[in-house]
Order: C-alpha cells, then sequence, then structure tokens
C-alpha cells in the first residue's frame, strides 16, 4: 500500500522546476502579493520570473492569475474598513469589473497565442508606464480629491448649510467611472499585469470619494477581475494552466498580501517601483527575444 511519504514523493517528482527555481517563483510571489496590496503591478515581478523560468507566456499568464487570487482576497480583507461609505458605490461597480474580466479572458482564450506574443510586450510598456509616472498620478488624484472637497465645502456654505464630509454612496458619481472601471477589466482579464495601478487611477481622479476609499475599491476590483477570468481559464482552458505555479503563487502571494497590509507601506515607495521596473524590462526583453 502506498504510504503518505510515497505519494508526496511521487508529487514533487511531478515538479517542472529547479529547487532554486521554485524559491525563486516563491520570492517573486511574495513580493508581488506585498506591492498588490500596497500599490499593485506585482505581475510585472511574478510574469517575468515565470518566463524566465520557461513557462509560455501565455500560460504564465493565466497560471499567474490564478494563484494572484488567494492574495487578492487577503488583501482585500484587510482594506475591509476603508469601504465604509463606499459600499453601493462598489456594487455598482463590481458587475462592470465581472464584465470586463469575461471579456478580456475571452480575448486570451480566443485570439492566437501568437497574436499575445505581439501584444504581451506592448503591454508591458503600457504597465510600465503607469509605475513610473505613479507618483505624479498620484499627486495629480491627491489635488483632485481636494478641489472636490474645497468645492462640496464651498457649495454648503453658499446653501447656509455647516460643511459635512461627502459622502461617496449619495453623491452622483460620473459616468466616465463605470465606463472605465469596464475598460479597466477588459485590461486585466486579458494580461492583468498593473491593472491595480491603472484602476486607482481612475477610481483615484473619478471616485467621489477619499484615496484610502479609492485604494481599498482597486483590492475588491483587481479581486473581483482575477477570480471572474480564473473561472473562464478552468472552464475554457484548463489545459493549458500550470497547477504548480498556481500553487506556488497563491501560497506565497498571500503572505505577501498579509504583510503588505500589516508593514509593507513603510517600504520606500522608490525601492519597490526600482524594482518593479527592472523585472519588467527583464520581462521586456525576454519576450522580444523570443519573438526575434
Amino acid at each position: 500500500m502506498e504510504t503518505v511519504s510515497d505519494a508526496v514523493t511521487g508529487l514533487l517528482a511531478g515538479m517542472p522546476f529547479e529547487p532554486w527555481q521554485v524559491g525563486l517563483i516563491l520570492l517573486a510571489g511574495v513580493w508581488a502579493g506585498l506591492i498588490n496590496t500596497i500599490v499593485g503591478s506585482g505581475t510585472l515581478v511574478t510574469f517575468p520570473v515565470l518566463v524566465a523560468m520557461g513557462v509560455p507566456p501565455v500560460t504564465a499568464t493565466m497560471s499567474n492569475a490564478m494563484g494572484l487570487v488567494a492574495g487578492n482576497l487577503t488583501g482585500a480583507w484587510h482594506y475591509r474598513a476603508e469601504l465604509k461609505g463606499v459600499e453601493r458605490t462598489l456594487l455598482k461597480l463590481v458587475p462592470l469589473s465581472m464584465l470586463g474580466g469575461v471579456a478580456g479572458a475571452a480575448l486570451l482564450l480566443h485570439l492566437p497565442e501568437a497574436v499575445f506574443g505581439y501584444a504581451a510586450p506592448v503591454l508591458v510598456v503600457v504597465a510600465l508606464g503607469f509605475v513610473v509616472f505613479q507618483p505624479r498620478l498620484q499627486a495629480a488624484v491627491r489635488r483632485r480629491k481636494a478641489l472636490q472637497a474645497d468645492a462640496a465645502e464651498a457649495e454648503a456654505r453658499a446653501r447656509g448649510e455647516t460643511p459635512t464630509p461627502l459622502d461617496p454612496d449619495r453623491a452622483s458619481q460620473p459616468l466616465s467611472l463605470y465606463v472605465l472601471v469596464l475598460l479597466a477589466g477588459v485590461y486585466g482579464g486579458y494580461f492583468v499585469a498593473a491593472q491595480g495601478v491603472l484602476l486607482l487611477g481612475i477610481l483615484g481622479v473619478f471616485l467621489l470619494a477619499s484615496l484610502q476609499a479609492a485604494n481599498a475599491v482597486k483590492v475588491v476590483l483587481v479581486a473581483v477581475v482575477n477570480i471572474v477570468a480564473a473561472v473562464s481559464y478552468i472552464l475554457f482552458a484548463a489545459d493549458r494552466i500550470d497547477w504548480w505555479v498556481v500553487l506556488l503563487i497563491a501560497v506565497s502571494s498571500s503572505i505577501g498580501s498579509w504583510a503588505g497590509a500589516k508593514i509593507g507601506r513603510r517600504l520606500p515607495a522608490p525601492v519597490l517601483r526600482a524594482v518593479i521596473v527592472v523585472l519588467g524590462v527583464l520581462a521586456l526583453v525576454s519576450l522580444v527575444a523570443q519573438l526575434v
């Protein structure tokens, strides 16, 4: 009779990676989970590592997105307090992210893999652009929030009322917010990388709420897109999923998300950004080399 030890040994024998590769993937997953909770763009850490380990780009994208779901949910749970006051708005945005995630996953599954091979380098450049210009984007968001607060206060005083904090769920959110969240869902369902940074920029500018609330909504919507995409992959392309990658990224990104919610805010943002850019450039070089 096969013992538990024999079963584990047999399972590990099917591991497609060397021990040092497993360690590198786990480290990348922890780092990705950490920065996904704080800023976003964790895929720009895990994606190049997986591609460098010999995982095909489409398989790497699909398996990575599925693995990151665990970290996304961990981050969303830790940000639940910041969602107070935006619950009804969030409920309107979730279906749009779901629809976008389905559309993006459908594009990934049905377009020829060669299309992704050409699109991936372009999308990496786009994602890196979001990361590099994230400080300016965040500064613009803060200025927009200050203007919104000043306008609300001036309007209240003009009516002879005492200014009160803006209630996002009672405010009329702009149509552009819903359209852009839908498009961000399509982007996330197709490529995953830096969708958090993209969403934070959209929500920070167009969501009538605080920046902390915008970040909390971002974490939830990223989780929604990745979950929808993961379900689509399982239903329609299970044979293209590397379950070892899913397991390794799921475990490590959950640890990273927990750390990001607890202590990650203490890490210098320039250091995080520099690591992301370096790894993103390496991914770009690897993808272009495969095309050449």
